[in-house]
């Protein structure tokens, strides 16, 4: 499924894995490219190069104290909770809808939704900024009122993906939610 050079609306390269396990069966995979240890580098010398200079005049070493652990606490708050590596999406026919992120750190957030709470999987557009975007969400349905959609769940929320990707996983969610019905 990787023919063409998928992007995000920011316009960074992904990529896009979908594995088949059966035909009820289908996993998709967003990964996002590594964090760039570059840019890493460039925030941490420009942040340490400014407290040197506040140190400079003040002569206080709390100031370079401070900036090292700012930045160091910083730099692992950033890959525990913000940098996601990559997030999948295993739709089971039969059983539901499984969503998980993978962190930078290694931490994992996994939700489950069952398939009678589902009641489809669409895309939607928004306006974001100055520009209109497509997400792909699940819409929640309460058992007791099959034919109201109680809530939206996005899909792919940190990675992103353009329209061209989205409708690639569409197309087999779709697929797998009609033979379920």
């Amino acid at each position: 499924m990787e023919d063409e050079a998928l992007s995000n609306i920011s316009g960074k390269a992904i990529s896009l894995d979908c594995q088949t396990h059966s035909s009820f069966c289908r996993e998709f995979t967003v990964s996002s490219p590594k964090m760039s240890i570059g840019k890493v580098m460039v925030y941490t010398c420009s942040v340490w190069l400014l407290a040197y200079g506040v140190f400079f005049f003040t002569e206080n070493t709390t100031v370079l104290s401070s900036a090292i652990l700012i930045t160091l606490t910083g730099m692992m708050l950033h890959i525990h909770f913000v940098k996601v590596d990559h997030e999948s999406l295993l739709v089971i026919g039969s059983l539901g809808i499984q969503l998980s992120s993978s962190y930078a750190s290694g931490r994992e957030v996994t939700t489950f939704i069952e398939m009678s709470r589902i009641k489809d999987i669409v895309i939607n557009e928004a306006v974001y900024l100055n520009q209109i975007i497509y997400y792909l969400c699940v819409l929640l349905k309460e058992p007791s009122e099959p034919n109201v959609v109680s809530s939206v769940v996005p899909l792919f929320q940190s990675s992103k993906p353009r329209l061209n990707c989205l409708a690639k996983v569409y197309k087999s969610c779709q697929e797998i939610l009609s033979k379920c019905q």
